[in-house]
């Protein structure tokens, strides 16, 4: 059994995949194994890859889906075969640091954790951005004011989780926006999490607008769905006690309907989860100023809302992160 498996889908991503694979090739920790999904991708993404595996001699398979699936049945695919002690994901855009899987594993093995997950860059075409993430130990305290209070993304990516985890669970076929929100689940199977305190991920962004500019009916459809699936879920398991902590999360999903000054963003952001309205300046675990920008929006001062869009966003991100 390889200590680790890693799961790369591959589907358009010819201009990034060569980049990616050399970081996985020349991971230090050795007993890995990297399994690489084809979704019927219509560029060189094959080609390229294939080209930078064969100058290395590692445990690699490559399996092809006959039609395109999507991203979730790409990772289940992976899934099905892997079988590693530990799943780590990666996407075929973006790249790790060499020592990636050798650091999460002796974190790991260390703290005892089933659940280890890492800080990371996110890359922009001239720059890169440190995220860092909260220090949890205790996986429900870390669902809580982490997953679920907004205090840290519930990314597939930056997560190294022992295999039994995925027992029983799968990606949401056919609904690839918000799918990583599958991880929350995994979460609550968790005996100990624990927290590797630098940024071995990188996550390329190659389009720094607000996701809920470019989202089609379909992408919001699929949001609704994996929101609806996991608010279900946690409602199944632990009944009412995680009230607070579901508004909460609710709140968090809408909010980037607020970093616009589209009215049909905010339009959108009045008619999804109402409900969670009430709590905007309940977490105190989410920074004073975003409670403030949905305290606005719950009052309809839309002006203040634009305001904030223009000056945070428009004007001191693009030129921080330009």
């Amino acid at each position: 059994m390889p200590e680790v498996s890693v799961i790369i889908p591959i589907y358009n991503v010819g201009r990034f995949i060569g980049r990616c694979a050399e970081s996985l090739m020349r991971q230090t920790l050795r007993d890995v194994e990297f399994i690489f999904v084809n979704d019927c991708t219509p560029d060189d993404s094959l080609a390229v890859l294939e080209s930078v595996l064969s100058r290395y001699d590692r445990d690699v398979k490559i399996i092809s889906h006959e039609e395109n699936k999507g991203l979730p049945s790409a990772r289940n695919s992976g899934l099905t075969i892997a079988k590693g002690e530990f799943i780590f994901h990666c996407d075929g855009d973006d790249w790790v640091e060499e020592n990636i899987l050798e650091k999460m594993v002796s974190e790991a093995r260390s703290k005892m954790a089933d659940y280890v997950y890492c800080d990371f860059f996110l890359s922009f075409e001239k720059s890169e951005r440190y995220m860092g993430n909260p220090d949890f130990e205790d996986p429900q305290e870390m669902l809580k004011r982490g997953f679920l209070g907004g205090t840290m993304k519930y990314n597939v990516w930056n997560k190294l989780v022992r295999r039994e985890l995925y027992d029983g669970v799968l990606f949401p076929d056919g609904h690839s926006m918000g799918e990583d929100m599958t991880m929350i689940q995994i979460l609550c199977g968790a005996k100990r999490v624990a927290h590797v305190k630098e940024a071995l991920y990188h996550y390329v962004q190659t389009n720094s607008t607000a996701f809920s500019k470019t989202q089609s009916p379909k992408q919001l459809a699929d949001v609704r769905y994996n929101v609806d699936r996991t608010v279900s879920f946690l409602e199944s398991r632990y009944g009412s006690s995680f009230d607070v902590e579901i508004s909460n999360f609710k709140l968090s999903i809408k909010l980037p309907f607020l970093i616009s000054d589209s009215s049909d963003q905010y339009r959108l952001w009045q008619e999804w989860y109402p409900e969670a309205n009430a709590y905007v300046m309940s977490n105190k675990d989410v920074a004073l100023r975003t409670r403030l920008l949905q305290w606005m929006a719950a009052k309809n001062l839309w002006l203040g809302v634009r305001l904030y869009y223009w000056i945070v966003y428009r004007f001191a991100y693009r030129i921080l992160f330009r």
